[in-house]
Formats: structure tokens, sequence, C-alpha cells
């Protein structure tokens, strides 16, 4: 920490010398330009400035630019040129001025007030129109411009760090996303292995019961049976509550369940009918599946036909299922839009559109099977290989598919062709009902003392089961997006997640605050044009058209009169002649015109008298452009 702080101390005092060197270069090659310079304070004076103001624009900008300014406000006082070096330097430091402070009522203020010294000085000095017009052209736009210039790039420089932070925030939330998912298919893993072992459980139990009334049974015989039966319902108890608490997600979204005694057939029979352009092939002998397996197999081509649906409609699709000794391939094919995304997100199906295939890779890889995605050949192809014996296996990277932040997933929580099992709960506890034997009316299921049993929610027209969920907390029922995707029991919809609140509003900030930028740096700059131009345009043109060429000058003769010297002289007279040159004694009974004797516009030039008496031309003299 010490060592980074330090590190950035340097780097600024770098900065800092390197700035103040460039803005000193500007201000030696002033004063090495200048005809008359003086070493204090033309040269020495401005260095000393700048090795305050420099440091200063990094904590106190503004008045770094104050000190600049100052530095211009006395080059107003130069009789020869109102312009000089110095505005180089005022340029930058107005620049990192709207680049370091992020307000923009006080550097307006501080600009202003730059701008009132300097048409002040401009007063006190009684200056030329030429300085004026400096003093309200260029050195506001060398206080305006480079500001607004600053504060644009500030803005955009927040934009891109609020952008590179909102990235990662993104991506830590897409992380935390699919270790959900991941977590999600868990929880739907262990609430299948209670369907099965506490429905086979469940048959021990009442196996047992029937035993225990058997009349070829001794007393010992039928204890025995009784505690054996009374340890299988503990067993089962325990299995329900484990699996409660397991099976609550972390959003605590139960989602939709699979319905009981469905088929991979009756999935597809129900899509063709939905109108889904599906057909499908067995091939190789059907062996005698696990129902984790046959539940993992229902789930591969499930979330396929759901993707395919909601992101290719229309497309044909096609399920191929190919048996072997060991192990079955499920294997589901579509054809991807013309436009080689999904007609409807702009994602290839299957790909990016939800948590769904996170889940259902977790599934797969923990049946020790293996999930491939995969475009091929403008069709979009899913691949399941499922053993028919489950050996758990870990994870690789490739099976972490990375989708969009903040999707639902759905979650298998029943396999097909599993009855309910039905609870036994143990001798002892409050109301049990007495297990019969078979042909007897099946008892009612029992649960623990105080734990509700909340119903599932399924999909429609199918039966329901009892579900597997932490105490008192209730399902919720998703309902279909479409008649094609009631069909295929989809999970909750797979559309974007709304975007954070907090994030949309700092980023409508944001973006609000550069289009005030804009606009201000936009009409700034047209306002002050509308202004200056036509000021500037109307000067410039008094100024040229009241140049009396030297020339022309030495022709004039006194004694002719103003007829015949029309010719030689310019379109108007100089409007603007300073202070001395009216003071200056003229002939008695004269009225005199002056006019400037060279073009330059910024330069202070000579001027001519002309003194006329009537129509005469009495006298004609130069009047310096300096006070003598």
């Amino acid at each position: 920490m010490l060592h980074a702080r330090t590190t950035s101390a340097g780097s600024a005092r770098a900065a800092d010398a390197a700035l103040w060197a460039a803005l000193a270069a500007t201000t030696g090659y002033g004063f090495h330009d200048a005809a008359t310079a003086s070493l204090t304070t033309d040269l020495l004076l401005p260095l000393a400035v700048l090795a305050v103001a420099v440091p200063w624009s990094r904590h106190r900008p503004a008045a770094a630019v104050v000190l600049v300014n100052g530095l211009c406000a006395v080059g107003l006082a130069d009789p020869a040129t109102p312009g000089n070096t110095h505005v180089l330097p005022l340029a930058a430091l107005s620049f990192l001025l709207g680049s370091r402070v992020a307000a923009a009522r006080s550097p307006l203020l501080v600009l202003a007030g730059c701008s009132a010294v300097n048409l002040a000085t401009c007063a006190v000095l009684r200056a030329h129109p030429v300085w004026w017009f400096y003093a309200m052209s260029v050195l506001p736009a060398a206080l305006l411009l480079p500001w607004l210039m600053g504060r644009h790039w500030r803005g955009r420089r927040q934009l891109v760090r609020e952008g590179w932070r909102l990235a990662r925030s993104l991506e830590d939330r897409q992380h935390l996303v699919a270790e959900r998912a991941r977590l999600t298919e868990r929880a739907g893993i262990a609430a299948d292995m209670h369907d099965s072992l506490g429905h086979a459980l469940s048959l021990v139990a009442l196996r047992a019961g029937a035993l225990e009334l058997s009349p070829d049974l001794t007393d010992r015989d039928r204890a025995d049976l009784s505690e054996l039966r009374g340890t299988i319902a503990d067993a089962v108890e325990q299995l329900r509550d484990t699996v409660a608490v397991l099976h609550d997600p972390p959003d605590g979204n139960t989602g939709a369940s699979l319905p009981v005694n469905d088929t991979v057939e009756d999935l597809l029979s129900r899509a063709v009918a939905s109108g889904v352009p599906v057909r499908w092939e067995r091939r190789g002998a059907e062996s005698p599946l696990s129902p984790l397996i046959a539940r993992g197999m229902y789930r591969v081509v499930q979330e396929a036909l759901t993707n395919a649906v909601k992101h290719a409609p229309g497309c044909p699709i096609s399920v191929r299922i190919t048996h072997e000794p060991s192990r079955t391939h499920v294997s589901v094919m579509n054809a991807v839009p013309s436009a080689g995304g999904s007609a409807r997100t702009g994602v290839r199906p299957g790909r990016g559109v939800g948590r769904g295939l996170i889940g259902l890779h977790e599934r797969v890889a923990v049946l020790g099977g293996s999930l491939r995605t995969e475009p091929d050949a403008g069709r979009f192809h899913i691949t399941a290989v499922l053993p028919h014996q489950t050996t758990t296996r870990p994870r690789t990277p490739t099976q972490e598919p990375m989708t969009a932040p903040g999707r639902p997933t759905q979650k298998p929580v029943t396999a097909p062709g599993t009855p309910t099992p039905e609870p036994v709960t143990a001798p002892g506890k409050p109301t049990p009902k007495r297990v019969t034997a078979p042909g007897t009316p099946t008892p009612e299921p029992v649960t623990a003392p105080g734990k509700p049993t909340p119903k599932r929610v399924t999909a429609p027209g199918t039966p329901t089961q009892e579900p597997v969920t932490a105490p008192g907390k209730p399902a919720r029922a998703q309902a279909p997006a479409s008649p094609s995707e009631a069909a295929l029991t989809p999970g909750p919809d797979t559309a974007s997640a709304p975007f954070p609140p907090e994030s949309a509003k700092r980023l409508a900030s944001v973006r609000g605050e550069a289009r005030r930028r804009s606009a201000v740096a936009f009409v700034a700059p047209v306002v002050a044009a509308v202004f200056f131009v036509p000021s500037a345009a109307y000067l410039a043109w008094q100024l040229t058209t009241s140049v009396l060429p030297p020339s022309h000058f030495d022709e004039l003769s006194v004694g002719r009169p103003r007829a015949e010297l029309a010719p030689l002289l310019p379109a108007r007279a100089y409007p603007y002649p300073p202070d001395h040159a009216r003071s200056a004694p003229r002939p008695p009974g004269t009225r005199c015109e002056f006019y400037r004797s060279g073009r330059d516009l910024l330069g202070d030039v000579d001027l001519y008298r002309l003194c006329w008496s009537g129509d005469t031309l009495s006298a004609k003299d130069t009047v310096r452009a300096r006070r003598p």
C-alpha cells in the first residue's frame, strides 16, 4: 500500500515537472521573440507563477487558473500588442480544471471572474479596441473551451470506469448464478433420490407390516418384524427431513416439477400435438434403466425441445435415442434460423439462453455421463451420453457453460414412471396408521410432528405428488409461456433479468451528465460564435478599410482639394485613434482624420493624420503608435 502511494506520488510529480517544462518553453519562446522585453516581468515572473500554478492544478485547480490569468491581465498592459504566450498555459490549466473538478458552478464562477478581471484591466488602462477585442474573444475562448474539453474527457473517463466496474460486477454475478443453478440441480437430484429410495423403503416397510400380521409367526418373530418396520419408518422419516432441507433452492423458487409417470415418448407426443415439427427414433434394444438415468434422459430431451421452441420456433427438430449395452446416447438436433441466431433473442438456441443448460450439465455430470452443445452445419446439436449405472465423477471446466446472469432454470423433481412414495411413521409417533397387508386399503401417509406437507405444483393435466420442500415453504406455480412450451413443461421464462436498479440509476445519471456536457459543449461555442464572429468581422472590416498605404500618403500634397485627393484616400477614416493622437496639437480651425499605415490587425501601427480646412488639405503628419 505504502509502495503504491509512493509510486503514485512520484508519477504525479514527474507529470507536473513535464507540464511545467512545456509551459516554460512557450514562455521562453515568447520572451525571445519579443522586440523589447523585461527579464523580470516577461520571463522570471511568469516562470515563478507557473512553478506555483502547475502543482496547484492537482489540488487547487481554480487557484492555478486565477494565477495564470493574472499573467494574461498583466500582458494587456503591453502597449505594443495584447497577444502573448501566457494564453497557452491558461488554456492548459483550464483543461485541467475541467478534468479534475466534477462540479460545474464553482469553475464557471472562476472563469467568469477571470474574464471580468481582464475586462476591468482594459477599462482601467483605457485600452485600444484591439485590446478589448482580445480580452472579449481570445481570453474567454482560452478559458471556456479547454474547460469544456476537460469536462468532456472527465465524463468519458468516468463512463469507461463505470462500464468496466459494471462488467466486473456482472461477471461475478454470472459466476454466482451458475453456481446457484448447479446447487439447484443437485437439490433436484436429492429429491429424485428421495422419490426412488423412499419409495423402495416404503415398500419394504409395507411388506414387513404384512408379514407382521401373518398367523404363522411366533410372538418373538412378530416383535422383530415390528422393530424392523419401525426402524425402516424412522429411516424414511429421516430421509424425508434431510431431503426437505437440501431440496430448498438458493433463491427460494422451487420451479415446476415433471409429470410423475411421463416418458420421453409422452413428452414428444405432446410436442407434436402442440404443433412442434419434431420427429424421433429409437435404435437398439431398450435396457431397463434406473429412475435417475431415465429422468436424466427425459431432462435432456425436455431442455433441448424447450430451447428449440423458444429460440428457433418453426424449425424442424430431430430426436434420436440409441441404446447400447452399457450406455444410452441421446441426440437432439434443430435447425438454426437463417440469420444465424435466435429468431427472438438473437442467441443460438441452447447456448447462453438461461440456467437450464447449466443444471443439465450438472445433472449429467452427477450421473457420470457427458453433455455436448455445439453448432453443426447450420444446425444446433445437443448430445448426451448416459451410463446405465450411475458413477458420479467430478465436473470438468468444459461442463460449466456460461449463461446470461439472473436467468431462472427448470428443475426436475420426479422420475418418469415412479409412483409416489407413501411416508410411513415410526411406532410411537402421534396418530400412527397401521400398515396392512396387500389387498387392504392403503394407509394414509403421516409426517413427522409439526412438519407441514404442502402440495407440489406439477404440469397441467398430470397427477400430483407429495413435494420435497423445506418446512413451511410452499412451492410456486409457473404458468407456461405458450401452448408449445406448455407441452414441454418448461421452467420459468429465460428472458433477461431486469437491470440492477442501483446500476441503472448510476448509468442513467452518468448518461444524463454526459448529455448535459455535450449540450453545453455545443451550445457555448455556438453562442460565443454568434456574438463574437460578427463583432470580429465588423472590427476587421473597419481596420482594413481605414488603411492608407505609405505610397499614397507620400503623394498627398498640402493645399489640394479633397476631390482631387479622393482616389488616394481609403473608404473611411480610422474610428479608434488613441488618446495621445487625439490630443496632439493641430492647426487652428482644422478638422483632423486618422488613417492606419498598415494592415496588421493585432499589432499596433502608426497613424497618418490629415487635417482639413473645409475641403482643402491644410496639414499632414504621422502619429506614432506608442505614446512618446
